[in-house]
């Protein structure tokens, strides 16, 4: 595959990249070569090759989902600005 100057245009567009006219066929030579090296990538024979990392070996660590209030109310209000026994104490912002 390769790529033309309409196409090299289209894609700096799309990527909100500005470029001057005589940059494109360096551009473009560049984006051909990069290419090139995907296609190469693709004709490799990977059958039978596990792949080294991946979400098919990650697996999710679980636990029982339950609710509990923390049984720590002392150190959830240790940081409270302002408490009146088990409870926050605000500022008055409404009359």
């Amino acid at each position: 595959m390769s790529l033309d100057a309409a196409t090299v245009r289209h894609i700096a567009r799309l990527a909100r990249i500005g470029i001057e006219e005589d940059e494109i066929v360096r551009l473009q030579g560049e984006l051909n070569g990069i290419i090139g090296w995907i296609e190469q990538l693709g004709a490799v024979d990977v059958e039978g090759v596990q792949p080294m990392a991946g979400i098919e070996q990650a697996a999710l660590r679980l636990r029982d989902d339950v609710v509990t209030d923390g049984a720590r109310p002392e150190a959830v209000l240790s940081n409270a600005p302002g408490r009146n026994g088990l409870f926050y104490t605000v500022p008055k912002v409404v009359e």
